[in-house]
């Protein structure tokens, strides 16, 4: 066993190991066999390997890493890491007791798992693996090298682990939709008559990195389009401009959409855009710890079907944090492929979600706000709360 050096007992645990083993127990599970890069970060403190934060490719495998925790065990947990990550924990310590900073491929940090599995007497329990995330050979090893072990679909309960944030991760969010917002505001003033989607987004990008921020994606439409894509179409006098912008910071998601307008909005889209921000508002009315997740739902919905934009409006929420969407989930198939499980289990203090409404209008184009929410005991904070109505475009010096 490779004991990590100069460690032989658990340092500080940096998530809730009460809350992390009761979940566990609900769901069956003896030893988490975590392989995601945003369960693995979690459950190593924030931590993730900086050489494969773009692409896990290398050689004719790819990186896996791997936390091993046991129930009420914190004392067999291991990380199975790349070998150059040696010099990571040289330098900040991983918590883990046990550490192979070892492999170069799935297969090796798969074998690595199993014999520490083997050690720590777990041969034949119930392994928690995450299939979306565990490789096809690396998963026929473990299930080859294991015949007694019980391998447990370990999702939800990873994601039910994830949905109450930390004070902490509550941080990182609203420094990451402040970034992003700061970012998208810069940007539309920064922007002229003439200037592509392409010319937008790589300002995006720029400003976004040079505020500290990791750029993610941008959606962007000009005028009456509806088309989100990057291409050469140039912001025109009068036109509406709407910026959809996902980037993370240290992991965590910001994602926001705001809305520009090259010269000054006319009554119209004035008007339209308070039809968006009326849904919203009510959305945000029912966010609060205990009020039923489909009741906050159903409210925005109702509002939204009594506006004379409906015809051609939607209305979606859902949970943030090292992922787009996860824990809660709100809405079924609406757009992503999920089940709204959570729609009738009450909001819970510290959930994260994002909240958007999106009008495609037949000639004014793509308008919509997308906010970040955390709830709380008494209602909501909002992350990244300016720039809400419509932004001039070109006034930048």
């Amino acid at each position: 066993m490779n004991i990590a050096p100069g460690k032989t007992e658990v340092s500080s645990i940096p998530f809730d190991q009460a809350r992390v083993d009761r979940l566990m127990e609900e769901a069956g599970i003896d030893v988490l066999f975590a392989t995601s890069k945003h369960n693995t970060q979690y459950l190593l403190g924030g931590y993730k390997f900086i050489f494969f934060a773009a692409m896990d490719a290398i050689g004719h495998s790819r990186y896996l890493p791997i936390v091993l925790y046991e129930k009420g065990g914190p004392e067999h947990a291991a990380y199975i890491g790349n070998k150059m990550e040696g010099g990571e924990h040289q330098n900040h310590p991983f918590w883990t007791p046990t550490l192979h900073a070892a492999c170069w491929g799935t297969l090796d940090a798969a074998n690595l798992a199993v014999e520490h599995l083997k050690q720590i007497g777990k041969s034949a329990a119930r392994i928690g693996i995450e299939p979306g995330f565990l490789p096809s050979d690396a998963y026929a090893l473990v299930r080859k090298a294991l015949p007694d072990a019980k391998l447990i679909d370990a999702t939800d309960m990873l994601e039910r682990m994830r949905a109450i944030k930390t004070e902490a991760e509550l941080e990182q969010l609203r420094i990451a939709s402040e970034l992003i917002t700061d970012s998208m505001l810069a940007t539309i003033a920064w922007a002229r008559e003439g200037t592509t989607k392409t010319d937008i987004i790589e300002q995006l990008r720029r400003e976004e990195t040079n505020r500290g921020a990791h750029f993610e994606y941008c959606l962007l439409t000009l005028g009456s389009s509806h088309n989100r894509a990057s291409s050469s179409q140039a912001w025109k006098k009068g036109e509406v401009l709407s910026i959809d912008s996902g980037g993370n910071y240290h992991g965590y998601i910001g994602d926001l959409c705001r809305m520009g307008v090259l010269g000054e909005p006319d009554a119209e889209l004035e008007d339209l855009l308070a039809e968006v921000e009326a849904v919203q508002q009510a959305a945000f009315s029912k966010v609060k710890a205990g009020t039923l997740g489909g009741d906050m739902i159903a409210h925005a919905e109702s509002v939204l079907k009594a506006s004379k934009v409906s015809a051609y409006t939607d209305f979606f929420a859902h949970g943030m944090g090292l992922i787009t969407h996860e824990a809660p989930f709100l809405m079924t198939n609406h757009p992503v492929a999920y089940e709204g499980t959570y729609a009738a289990k009450p909001l819970e203090k510290n959930m994260v979600l994002s909240v958007e409404t999106t009008m495609l209008h037949p000639t004014r184009g793509f308008i919509k706000l997308e906010d970040t929410v955390a709830v709380t005991t008494a209602g909501y904070v909002m992350f990244g709360d300016r720039g809400r109505g419509w932004n001039r475009g070109g006034v930048a010096a």
